[in-house]
């Protein structure tokens, strides 16, 4: 009971919407401009780069926290593993899918980000590299994202040396963000999709 009751409040985290709660603080709602995500990358296009790291870190925490307080305390058993893990895909799912927004949330980049920082910090590192690298040559936020969290399950096995549960969970992650990321991807194709910079040349 104790482990279900990890992964709900996981996911209840997980949902809490720091992107918009800090916009409508200094009255912007930001689902009604930009992209119209919740998430760090619109926030900071909107409200600067302030607020826009401040969303960053706390959606990256909010993956975190969950799952070293399952490591923490959560009773030993052979499934203990299997429900850390859980309880980070559980924060994930409530940032994408939250109850307190209808389930209409964010991409669950930073999240996840917060997530295997935890499970394997080094394969975090790589794909921060990769998601830079990414950006910095396309210009597409959505590219450098894509790029960075499909590789991730690699890092992960060539540097962590993986369990099952955290192979499995890394897989769904990637899965579910890729498709948050599913009109990106159409608008990519078409060639329709925001340049970041060409917002930065704007600016």
């Amino acid at each position: 009971m104790i482990n279900i009751l990890f992964c709900l409040v996981a996911y209840l985290l997980g949902g809490v919407p720091f992107g918009l709660l800090l916009g409508r603080a200094v009255g912007v709602d930001v689902r009604n401009s930009g992209s119209g995500n919740i998430g760090a990358t619109n926030v900071n296009r909107l409200l600067g780069r302030r607020l826009g790291l401040l969303t960053l870190g706390c959606d990256v925490l909010k993956g975190y926290l969950p799952v070293l307080a399952a490591f923490l305390w959560l009773p030993e058993s052979s499934s203990r593993e299997f429900f850390v893990a859980l309880c980070g895909l559980a924060a994930v799912v409530g940032h994408m899918f939250p109850v307190y927004l209808r389930f209409q949330g964010g991409k669950g980049v930073a999240t996840a980000v917060g997530v295997f920082l935890f499970f394997a910090p080094l394969a975090v590192l790589i794909s921060l590299f990769i998601f830079a690298a990414s950006v910095g040559l396309s210009g597409f936020v959505s590219v450098g994202s894509l790029l960075a969290s499909g590789l991730i399950p690699l890092w992960i096995c060539l540097v962590a040396e993986p369990s099952p549960a955290m192979l499995l969970l890394a897989l769904a992650v990637v899965a579910l963000i890729w498709f948050q990321h599913r009109a990106n991807i159409v608008r990519l194709l078409r060639g329709e999709e925001k340049s970041w910079r060409k917002k930065e040349s704007q600016a």
